[in-house]
């Protein structure tokens, strides 16, 4: 697989994603900087965790006016996979390429613990290495994380299935308990949980691997 993470100022799991595709995909990822105005031949395209230009305005409201981001929306309408990874969850929001918006957490609070969350799809890129309404553990760390759309936008991703993963235990006041959620076309995919961050047990869970193992999977077809 051709893989390429995109940086911003702010990011700082770019290269513990790195990591974790070198390690379970097989392959060297290209990182290459926000300013960029085109991304390389990719068959995934990451924007990992961080706090991208400090959250200042919105998390993800600078980082979504990059020079990068014209190319990432053209590759996602030609049907390329997309990963946002808690700030990459938030910036693809304010691309426009997934529905809703992340706000403050519930409790004003930064959050950072390992947590439950449920696979609700298990057919899709991302996780078919899962068992469908699976629960693992993954780690979040955020403190704008709290999901919001409007009512009737709400009732068309659920009845569109769009929903990839909820909270077992509500953490931060997301609607529907919506812990990652997927565009129209299931090729692009955002989460609030980080499954970089949770490919060994020895640093708590190795639950995230199976992200991995099923993009990987879905590669080798």
């Amino acid at each position: 697989m051709d893989v390429t993470i995109i940086s911003f100022p702010g990011t700082n799991c770019d290269v513990d994603t790195a990591n974790a595709v070198s390690r379970k995909l097989n392959t060297i990822p290209k990182i290459i900087s926000c300013k960029e105005k085109e991304i390389p031949k990719s068959d995934l395209i990451i924007i990992p965790g961080g706090f991208s230009y400090g959250d200042y305005l919105r998390s993800g409201a600078i980082a979504a006016r990059e020079p990068v981001m014209l190319d990432l929306v053209n590759k996602a309408k030609n049907g390329v996979y997309i990963l946002g990874i808690c700030n990459g969850f938030q910036i693809l929001t304010e691309v426009n390429l997934l529905p809703g918006v992340l706000l403050k957490n519930n409790s004003l609070k930064f959050i950072s613990k390992t947590i439950k969350i449920k696979i609700i799809r298990n057919d899709t890129f991302f996780t078919s290495s899962f068992a469908k309404n699976e629960t693992v553990s993954i780690p979040v760390a955020h403190h704008d994380g709290n999901f919001f759309i409007e009512k009737k936008a709400l009732m068309e991703i659920e009845d569109n299935q769009q929903i990839a993963m909820r909270y077992v235990d509500p953490i931060n006041g997301s609607l529907n308990d919506i812990a990652g959620l997927y565009n129209q076309k299931f090729n692009v995919l955002g989460l609030m949980p980080h499954p970089e961050r949770a490919i060994d047990i020895r640093t708590g869970s190795d639950d995230g691997i199976k992200f991995f193992e099923s993009m990987l999977n879905f590669a080798n077809i």
